[in-house]
């Protein structure tokens, strides 16, 4: 099995949608409110200044704020402009949200978030997972495993392989209300992974925490699933708070 490469082979995926002038208007601004460079309750420079300012259009202008409204993270109002909104309307389990949040220099309370609510989820869908697998939900996560011992999880395709795994894992849990959190869990695998590679390789290699996963869930056995699972998340957790140190 082919070991994580060190943090210089790490890239970060862009966010839905930023190949696009709006969509870059987006995310230069979702990047500037989330990394804190203007703060709840700011307004925002105004539709000509800004449009002028970033040598764009009006209308990719106006369609930037659309979708940064969408997302909770402006609201527009007549007369007052275009506001910051308050944080707890933020989306953050949006993809582009997380993603943007971690082209800059996410906190420390954000990260343990994610995490928080990866223990909270993700034991629990392995076990349903284990007790509703079908042979084909089996035979893709055992393609992503190959395929993370393959690349690494310093590698894109490590990761794109890593995301699969959690997802088929959710997806076999046969929950519709939980499949609505799958692209969010998913994202927050990718991302923290990332974050953990940014300064060094891993301490440990992961890989035998998601084969002893994956034979819990093969074994039909919810409580070694889950069991599993919380340990994944745990040590998961763990790498990433060294990561956090200076």
């Amino acid at each position: 099995m082919r070991q994580d490469r060190g943090p210089e082979n790490v890239t970060l995926p862009l966010a839905s949608g930023s190949r696009r002038i709006h969509g870059s208007v987006a995310r230069d601004l979702g990047v500037a409110i989330l990394g804190g460079r203007y703060a709840p309750g700011d307004v925002l420079p105004g539709e000509i200044e800004f449009s002028e300012k970033l040598n764009v259009s009006r209308t990719a202008y106006r369609e930037a704020i659309r979708i940064l409204s969408a997302k909770g993270l402006v609201e527009s109002r007549p007369r007052t402009g275009t506001r910051v909104s308050q944080r707890s309307r933020w989306n953050l389990l949006d993809p582009d949200i997380l993603a943007w949040a971690f082209e800059s220099e996410p906190s420390e309370s954000f990260i343990r978030d994610l995490f928080e609510l990866r223990m909270i989820v993700e034991p629990a869908a392995a076990a349903l997972a284990a007790e509703r697998r079908s042979g084909l939900d089996l035979a893709r996560m055992g393609h992503a495993l190959e395929e993370m011992g393959r690349n690494g999880l310093a590698t894109e395709a490590g990761r794109a392989a890593d995301q699969a795994f959690h997802n088929t894992i959710l997806e076999s849990a046969r929950n519709g209300a939980l499949m609505a959190l799958s692209s969010s869990i998913a994202a927050a695998v990718t991302w923290t992974t990332i974050f953990k590679h940014r300064r060094q390789g891993l301490p440990r290699d992961p890989m035998p925490d998601h084969r002893a996963l994956y034979d819990a869930i093969v074994a039909g056995d919810p409580a070694a699933a889950r069991e599993t699972m919380t340990e994944l998340v745990r040590l998961a957790l763990a790498d990433t708070e060294l990561a956090m140190r200076p």
